[in-house]
């Protein structure tokens, strides 16, 4: 009876510390704060070499835009194109334009326009600005073509994503993923990205609420999301279980336990 008790003791405490909820799998611990922190909603994306940018003039006399929007029918630029100009890729309706390894494009009229590093809104009032000229009361209408991200690493579903609306977050991009798997290491979570043809490298601890004040919680376009695998994925790869592991450890202790008691 008594060596019965002392099984049940071990299993008991084993069971205990299999079922504890690790803290590392908790994101934004300091929820009580959560609150009281502003996002840096402030981050507008920037175009840059390589971005394919949609730019439609419109005006009260369709006549006088006509001339700044490039002909249908033409295939969009690879890059190197001289012209770094096209239509829509599907073929009709929206002109766009690859910008240039200078940060040009070449648009209708009015030649060559430096337009990387700029936001949305500067090349719309640049171009509209320019067109005065020749249109009253011009429209412009800029679209970035190309702006995805990638998410690989311990998340549910790996891949590229095509966004949209040119803005999100990296809480957002790790849904669209599938969210993090148990074996992701939401602590050092890391986002490489792209500037001038260096890439940077930043580290972001989900589990904190110091991500809302990282320089990376807006991603940028062709971002990379890398997260990486935990101690216990490694060791899983590497043909080592390691929950088998623990618990062949306990059976161990309880059969020698067990025999020492009935010696």
């Amino acid at each position: 009876m008594r060596s019965y008790n002392i099984l049940l003791l071990l299993v008991i405490t084993a069971f205990t510390f299999s079922c504890k909820t690790p803290t590392n799998v908790v994101y934004f611990q300091e929820s009580q704060d959560l609150e009281k922190i502003k996002s840096a909603n402030s981050f507008t994306p920037v175009f840059k070499v390589d971005d394919v940018v949609s730019i439609m003039v419109s005006a009260t006399d369709m006549d006088a835009a006509r001339p700044f929007n490039l002909m249908q029918g033409s295939s969009l630029p690879v890059a190197g194109d001289a012209s770094g100009a096209g239509s829509a890729a599907n073929g009709g309706g929206e002109p766009t334009y690859l910008i240039d390894e200078e940060g040009n494009i070449d648009f209708p009229v009015l030649g060559k326009l430096k337009i990387s590093g700029l936001t949305r809104v500067q090349i719309k009032d640049m171009i509209k600005e320019k067109l005065k000229v020749y249109i009253k009361d011009p429209i412009v209408n800029v679209r970035l073509k190309n702006f995805k991200i990638t998410v690989i690493g311990e998340v549910g579903q790996p891949g590229s994503f095509t966004i949209p609306n040119e803005r999100i977050t990296i809480i957002e991009a790790i849904g669209l993923a599938g969210d993090l798997t148990i074996m992701g290491k939401r602590g050092n979570v890391m986002v490489i990205r792209e500037n001038d043809g260096v890439n940077t490298y930043h580290r972001v601890d989900l589990t904190s609420k110091s991500i809302f004040d990282s320089p990376v919680y807006y991603l940028a376009q062709n971002d990379v999301l890398y997260v990486e695998p935990n101690e216990a994925r490694v060791k899983n790869s590497k043909g080592n279980d390691n929950t088998v592991g623990v618990v062949l450890s306990i059976i161990s202790v309880g059969l020698a336990a067990l025999a020492l008691i009935l010696r």
